[in-house]
């Protein structure tokens, strides 16, 4: 649970005179102290160094001063009571214990998968009201759900209990940073210590807590506070509608977040988050999420259950794929960001987010649309921008985006537009710069959007005519064609007729027929 000394020797020699605190932070008033305490006495509240610490003192004489080390246990803080937390939650679970618990939780799912599809499919009696046995199935559903939710509890308890010694480590390797840059400015000759924020920040947040608990609450602002952790306690705000969080230092955000049920607007923009709850979908009232500048390289795919959503800022990430369904389950959102990140393709589920009017996703890395991109009909502004070599090409479909206002094509690899280009009668705003171009051409992309579209709605209407021409002329040569089939399939039949005549056995005259009256 302690830092390896060899590892992490400052953080190590620091925490070794810190005692295993509860569940909370040590109180500012306590980590003052220290300053009055000899680091060679023997106090009892505080664990005697160890003897191998002697040779870091040689190498470090500075950690002797009171007031480095109190300046350095302040600003660990966070470690110590993650330190705490961990050390009452218990060891790290080993690698098979991880292993066995997720593949108990993908059978879990998958039974109930299969439950909820005998569900669906199990007929209604006769002597059932329709509504009624909708309400009876919704229940059934429900009463399948909440038992799955019990079985994967102490499944999820031992992957959460990895996460957190994984964020453990992390946070070991920042804190032996920062440490060693107090150490540096104390052998200049000025102790840096870490700003008195963190103390205002923790009566902040008490103070928070406590008026939740006696009145309604329903929006809070905590954006630029430097905060590390985030207390769980803050999921048990019941009428909570706008959480702003944005601009800290968040590494992780605890599961009971998600149960705020009523929440609406969440802001997680500027942190250091690299993964969300994967209860996130709980949030059946959010219309309003962004995670903008972090360091997300995925995105649950619970995140689909969070129907009410309008808005979603997932940019400047590490993101290099969207969850496959998120466009079947999101039919509210009208505004999608994930530009600043590195998207390969669109999932094809993306086609049918009918309500999206503004998809913004320059500075990836994708090589095209999907096929049925046609399909966002109220799309009204779209930035496919500084997806450099990676995107070649438009769909034909492109054209079906008929709503279209604002088009950002500029820094791609684009030779052409697709021929159905001319029917974006709305389109008001293109950018077509740095693309090698063939069609339209440089002079005429020049002149502006309604040239372009002029353009290609004539190059349209050509390749109509020619496809009409071509059409007639199939039609005129089946026709000729179909002529001289029929007619030579009535010679045939005759001439089969009359060989089959001459070549058939004949039989003896009759002499009765040859007789003469």
């Amino acid at each position: 649970m302690d830092p390896n000394p060899s590892n992490f020797p400052i953080l190590s020699y620091v925490m070794d005179r810190i005692p295993i605190l509860g569940s909370t932070a040590p109180r500012a008033a306590d980590i003052s102290d220290l300053e009055s305490i000899q680091i060679d006495g023997a106090q009892p509240q505080l664990i005697r160094p160890q003897s191998s610490s002697s040779g870091l003192l040689d190498q470090m004489p500075h950690l002797s001063d009171p007031k480095l080390i109190a300046a350095m246990t302040r600003a660990i803080s966070d470690v110590s009571q993650a330190r705490s937390v961990l050390a009452a939650l218990g060891p790290r679970p080993d690698h098979e214990a991880v292993d066995t618990a997720k593949a108990r939780l993908a059978q879990i799912e998958s039974s109930l998968s299969k439950k909820l599809e005998e569900l669906v499919l199990s007929p209604r009696p006769s002597d059932v009201d329709r509504f009624q046995w909708r309400a009876h199935l919704a229940e059934r559903e429900q009463e399948c759900r909440d038992s799955a939710d019990k079985e994967k509890q102490d499944c999820k308890a031992i992957l959460q209990l990895d996460e957190l010694h994984a964020a453990y480590e992390k946070l070991l390797k920042d804190a032996e940073e920062r440490l060693t840059k107090i150490y540096r400015s104390a052998e200049d000759g000025v102790v840096e210590e870490e700003p008195p924020v963190s103390d205002q920040l923790h009566e902040e947040v008490v103070g928070i807590l406590h008026k939740a608990s006696g009145t309604a609450l329903d929006r809070i602002n905590l954006s630029g506070r430097r905060m590390r952790f985030l207390p769980e306690a803050f999921g048990r705000i019941a009428g909570l509608l706008h959480l702003d969080l944005s601009n800290n230092e968040l590494k992780v955000i605890p599961d009971t977040i998600c149960g705020l049920e009523k929440l609406q607007d969440l802001n997680l923009s500027s942190n250091l988050l690299e993964s969300l709850p994967d209860a996130i979908g709980l949030l059946q009232n959010l219309k309003l999420l962004n995670v903008s500048g972090n360091k997300l390289t995925a995105l649950p795919d619970s995140i689909c259950r969070c129907r009410s959503l309008v808005e979603l800022d997932v940019s400047f990430n590490n993101l290099s794929y969207l969850p496959t369904n998120i466009g079947y389950e999101l039919v509210n959102l009208q505004k999608l960001s994930i530009q600043l990140n590195k998207i390969r393709s669109l999932p094809t589920s993306v086609c049918e987010l009918r309500s999206l009017r503004s998809l913004d996703a320059h500075f990836n890395e994708l090589r095209g649309l999907p096929l049925s991109f046609g399909r966002l009909t109220n799309l009204q502004t779209l930035n496919l921008a500084s997806n450099f070599t990676d995107l070649t090409e438009l769909p034909d479909t492109f054209g079906d985006l008929t709503n279209l206002k604002e088009l950002d094509l500029s820094n791609n690899q684009l030779h052409d537009l697709p021929v159905t280009f001319g029917r974006l009668d709305n389109l008001t705003k293109l950018n077509l710069d740095g693309n090698p171009l063939v069609f339209p051409p440089p002079d005429i992309v020049q002149q502006g959007v309604e040239a372009v579209k002029l353009c290609m709605a004539k190059r349209w209407l050509e390749i109509l005519v020619e496809e009409e021409r071509k059409s007639m002329l199939q039609v005129e040569e089946e026709a000729e064609t179909g002529w001289l089939t029929r007619s030579t399939s009535w010679l045939t039949r005759s001439l089969s007729g009359v060989s089959e005549y001459l070549l058939s056995p004949r039989s003896p005259r009759d002499p009765v027929l040859d007789q003469q009256f």
